[in-house]
């Protein structure tokens, strides 16, 4: 008697099997174009040595002739397609523009921070405090802090040292009329040597002892009630503003007055910081040691150029990693965009594809050719997104809140630095985009391709 059939046991296996080469053929693939990207964004040696290879390819051989040859085809064919390399275009320039535009509001505010630091100043505050609103000093420690070794004197040998006080206002905001936060910084006699940089633009400079204040261009163009003229409430008391200035820097988002008359206006006896002007940039070790080995003080020295540098640091680097996480994400689907429209164009010009092999072209020119067009798709929406945040961007002037809970005036800096970076990351776009389709292109069998219609 013959027995029953046994089931097959080793389907369920090639089902898990199949399953997974279909997971492996789609992990692999995305892993090395991850990797491509990675490799091509930071580490710019990278892609010019790839470029630079590229270029000697084309140029010197004749495979990378032909490269140029089929490339020239594919680009002329652009208007018959216009909707779908559209996409590729437009799709990077987005990437780009979002990219640069963001970077370039952080280098806009690290450039409003940084400007107003240097080696040659330092600003002493209490120890521990880690921006000038937190900190508070005496009388007694700002007289000793003046008559420290390492400060510059002037010819009457009097220190170059500013013992200020910091105060927050709120002020409405131009256009929305939304209150915000004016920083209004109380300076002494000798500010103006300290920070050379500053000066006067329209009307005049306050007088001391006197309820007047001084505003930065920046502050006057953001907030409403700045003008000459004007009145600014300061703890319940009017002060009246005389005068414009600039600097260049972070300083252009305050006003500015009597330091011992704005500690008189909010009751205080005493200050936030000591702004002095070194007589050597060295010499802010010889400040720091005399200062820390007084036991009446216990204040934290650091030049300006520090001081400001970590006020930025925070901000920056926040609005940096959105604006790199903006992008790769708006990136992928940039990528995804260029995979399809390259995959389609490779489907649609099969037959022209297997004709050219069939002539004796090998995979290499056609691996190039489409790499070639994709990168010259990405190219020309590089350059648009470009073009678009520069000339959208480019001097915008926006204010956003500082370490001391005031608003600083600070504008977009789209620099060709942000330009070229923009342009690395549509040209990795486009060299991942291409390269998928472009090994199906040189892979297509050419009977198969020749009896596609």
């Amino acid at each position: 008697m013959m027995s029953a059939p046994q089931p097959n046991r080793r389907r369920p296996h090639r089902r898990g099997a199949s399953r997974s080469g279909w997971l492996l053929g789609i992990l692999i693939p995305a892993a090395v174009a991850v990797l491509i990207m990675l490799l091509w964004i930071l580490l710019p040696w990278v892609m010019i040595g790839f470029l630079t290879l590229l270029v000697g390819w084309l140029v010197l051989t004749r495979t990378g002739q032909q490269a140029m040859a089929i490339t020239r085809i594919g680009l002329s064919t652009i208007p018959q397609r216009l909707g779908a390399t559209s996409v590729v275009v437009v799709g990077i320039a987005g990437v780009v523009g979002v990219l640069v535009a963001l970077q370039a509001m952080a280098a806009g505010f690290e450039a409003t921070l940084a400007g107003a630091g240097n080696e040659d100043t330092a600003l002493v505050l209490r120890g521990a405090a880690n921006a000038e609103l937190s900190s508070a000093l005496d009388r007694q420690s700002t007289t000793l802090i003046v008559q420290a070794p390492g400060i510059k004197r002037d010819a009457l040998d009097r220190p170059i040292a500013s013992v200020e006080a910091v105060v927050v206002v709120s002020v409405p905001r131009r256009g929305t009329g939304t209150d915000a936060n004016l920083e209004v910084r109380g300076v002494g006699a000798a500010a103006w040597e300290v920070r050379p940089q500053v000066r006067i633009i329209a009307g005049r400079t306050f007088e001391p002892g006197r309820r007047e204040l001084i505003v930065g261009q920046g502050a006057v163009r953001q907030f409403n009630g700045l003008q000459i003229g004007e009145t600014l409430d300061l703890n319940n008391q009017q002060w009246r503003i005389v005068g414009h200035f600039a600097s260049g820097d972070t300083h252009e988002s305050e006003a500015w007055g009597d330091s011992e008359s704005i500690i008189s206006a909010y009751r205080r006896n005493g200050f936030q910081s000591v702004a002095v002007r070194l007589s050597a940039p060295a010499n802010i070790a010889l400040l720091r040691a005399a200062l820390a080995s007084d036991p009446r003080l216990r204040v934290e020295v650091q030049t300006t150029q520090d001081y400001y540098h970590r006020q930025a640091e925070r901000l920056t680097r926040v609005i940096r990693a959105v604006g790199i996480g903006v992008a790769v994400m708006m990136g992928l689907g940039a990528l995804f965009g260029a995979l399809n429209t390259m995959y389609a164009a490779v489907a649609s010009r099969a037959r022209e594809i297997a004709t050219l092999r069939a002539l004796g072209f090998t995979a290499q020119p056609v691996v190039a050719a489409v790499m070639l067009e994709t990168m010259t798709l990405a190219l020309a929406g590089g350059l648009l997104g470009g073009a678009i945040a520069w000339g959208l961007f480019h001097g915008f002037t926006v204010s956003t809140l500082g370490s001391n809970f005031s608003q600083v005036v600070f504008q977009f800096r789209v620099t060709p630095e942000l330009l070229l970076r923009g342009l690395q990351w549509a040209l990795a776009i486009g060299c991942v985009g291409g390269l998928f389709p472009a090994l199906r292109a040189a892979r297509l069998p050419v009977t198969t391709a020749l009896r596609e219609s």
